[in-house]
C-alpha cells in the first residue's frame, strides 16, 4: 500500500481543546462512524486544517485502534478526527479509486500489534499487499459492490427484493412438495 499513497492522520487534539458543544464535530475512535460527543472551535479547526494534513472529500477513513479497519467515507463536511486512531491514505485516484479502496479495506486482514487494545500502525498499513486492478476494472468492481451494499442495507430497496425472492422460493418448494402424481390402478 505504500505505493498508492501516504498514510495520513489529523493533528493531535488535546482534551482541554474539546467541549461537549461547539462548532465542529470531533470524532474519537468510540464515536467514529456515529454521533460525536465532543467538538472543537471553528478557529482551531481552520488553523489545523490549513496547517496540517487533512482528508479530502471522498477519502476513506480507517479506524486504527479498537475496531480495526472500520471504514467511513469522508463526506467533506466540517469535522475533525482523532490522530493516529483514524487514518487515511492520500491516494491518487488516477491510479486507485477511493470507491475501490472502500470495498478492498473490508476484506483486508490487517496486521495489528498490541495486547488488550489492538493497534494498526502506519508501517503495518504501508506493508500490506493489495491487488490493484486497472482503473476501468476498479470502476466495475466498485459499482457492483456499491449496488449490492445498497440492496443489503437499504430497507426501501433491499427488503422488498428479499421478500419477493423468498416468496418465489416458497412457492417453488410448496408446489414441488405438494404436487403429487396420480397413482394408476
Amino acid at each position: 500500500m505504500s505505493e498508492i499513497g501516504d498514510i495520513c492522520m489529523c493533528r493531535r487534539i488535546m482534551k482541554h481543546q474539546t467541549s461537549k458543544i461547539g462548532d465542529v464535530p470531533f470524532y474519537k475512535i468510540g464515536t467514529f462512524g456515529g454521533k460525536p460527543d465532543a467538538y472543537i472551535s471553528r478557529d482551531l479547526y481552520a488553523y489545523y486544517r490549513k496547517s496540517y494534513s487533512f482528508s479530502n472529500k471522498g477519502d476513506i477513513l480507517i479506524s486504527a485502534s479498537g475496531t480495526i479497519g472500520r471504514r467511513v467515507i469522508y463526506d467533506g463536511e466540517d469535522a475533525y478526527f482523532q490522530d493516529s486512531n483514524i487514518v487515511w491514505i492520500s491516494n491518487d485516484e488516477t491510479k486507485v479509486l477511493n470507491a475501490y479502496l472502500y470495498h478492498l479495506y473490508a476484506v483486508i486482514k490487517w496486521k495489528t500489534e498490541g495486547g488488550t487494545i489492538k493497534r494498526l500502525y502506519g508501517n503495518n498499513i504501508s506493508k500490506t499487499l493489495i491487488a490493484v486492478s486497472p482503473i476501468h476494472e476498479q470502476h466495475r468492481i466498485a459499482s457492483i459492490l456499491d449496488r449490492f451494499e445498497r440492496l443489503t442495507t437499504d430497507l426501501q430497496a433491499g427488503l422488498p427484493a428479499e421478500i419477493k425472492a423468498r416468496q418465489q422460493q416458497y412457492e417453488y418448494y410448496r408446489d414441488r412438495l405438494l404436487t403429487f402424481k396420480r397413482k394408476t390402478a
